[in-house]
């Protein structure tokens, strides 16, 4: 039996989660493969996955064996990656999971340019909030925000995330603006709990280069960022989103910055990848990648849509091209008459206040 490409074959079930997927993407018949399974779990004296009639899992010996194969598999191509003289033309598959709004709004419009770079990487994007098992779902890394706490993780930082404190006009008609950290207390929140502690995320500010941290009430929480950002919009509670995220509403005057003498504490981006696993050329690649894109995006440096670079910004983007369609909706002539002054925030927070 080829030892190698028993292992090639038994990680390619594993990250397709399937004997039939497998085959295909090898160009085997799915007998071979199953056959190739069997003589090697036979060798090795161990049941490598469990099979069932709709999925199939890594039993504790497999996802042991998994680690040593991918570390072996990728130090092979790293290798060999040496000696080529288009070292820089990567290929092969690499999955990645990210949450869904970095996602949506700061990688998938700017992924062209990394297809661009990268031709023959087959990117498999994962969204969410959800914490992820990078073994068992065979994802090669995660770009996640805050501080590391799983010691089998390795963290490179790619960027810094700005946070901001705000309501809706609504919320501030109905329960005032606060004026002070103090007067929190008074006010409703929307929390954001975490998926794997299930504890909700603390409310933070940073004050003369302190941090402090403020008990809040409230009556909803959520684990997903867009829910999150809607039920602020909703007028629920104050939030504490993200910068890219909420700009745009504050453009808009869909919600009101709240206390902006004291900002929240910045949370660090990083990628991910197990400590178990050498750092594969793709993922180097695409950590090298993300690294750039997130120190030009406008959203995540602090600046705004008045910076030359945020043309780039897939926030913006996406905003001007709503605009745009919704003025061909309208029609040119509509287009052309004069438009009614609107309303600032605070005048419509005024008025529901009367």
């Amino acid at each position: 039996m080829d030892r190698f490409q028993a292992m090639q074959v038994f990680v390619r079930v594993v990250d397709a989660n399937s004997f039939t997927r497998a085959a295909r993407s090898l160009s085997l018949p799915r007998t071979t493969v199953t056959t190739i399974i069997q003589n090697l779990e036979r060798l090795l004296g161990v049941r490598l996955l469990n099979r069932t009639t709709r999925r199939i899992g890594l039993t504790p010996d497999g996802a042991g064996y998994y680690q040593h194969c991918v570390r072996i598999l990728a130090d092979v191509e790293e290798t060999e990656a040496c000696f080529q003289e288009a070292a820089l033309r990567l290929k092969g598959r690499l999955r990645i999971d990210v949450p869904t709004c970095i996602g949506r709004l700061i990688l998938i419009p700017s992924l062209c340019d990394f297809h661009d770079k990268y031709p023959d990487v087959e990117l498999v994007l994962g969204m969410g909030d959800r914490p992820v098992d990078m073994v068992q779902e065979a994802v090669d890394c995660v770009i996640r925000a805050g501080d590391l706490e799983d010691s089998g993780l390795v963290a490179r930082r790619i960027g810094t995330l700005q946070t901001v404190t705000c309501a809706s006009p609504t919320y501030v008609a109905r329960h005032g603006m606060p004026q002070t950290i103090e007067e929190l207390r008074n006010h409703h929140a929307v929390h954001y709990f975490s998926s794997r502690t299930g504890r909700n995320c603390a409310w933070d500010f940073k004050i003369d280069g302190k941090h402090q941290e403020v008990d809040m009430r409230g009556t909803v929480a959520v684990n997903e960022a867009g829910a999150y950002l809607d039920c602020g919009l909703k007028g629920f509670g104050l939030i504490q989103a993200p910068r890219y995220m909420a700009l745009p509403y504050l453009q808009s005057g869909e919600l009101i910055e709240v206390l902006p003498q004291w900002k929240p504490s910045a949370t660090a981006i990083s990628v991910l990848y197990p400590q178990s696993r050498p750092l594969s050329p793709k993922v180097r690649a695409f950590a090298d990648w993300a690294a750039e894109l997130f120190a030009s995006c406008p959203l995540l440096s602090g600046r705004d849509e008045t910076d030359p670079a945020a043309a780039s910004c897939g926030v913006f983007q996406q905003r001007q091209v709503s605009q745009a369609r919704q003025m061909a909706m309208a029609g040119v002539a509509a287009a052309n008459e004069p438009m009614p002054r609107r309303r600032t925030a605070r005048e419509e927070a005024a008025e529901y206040a009367l």
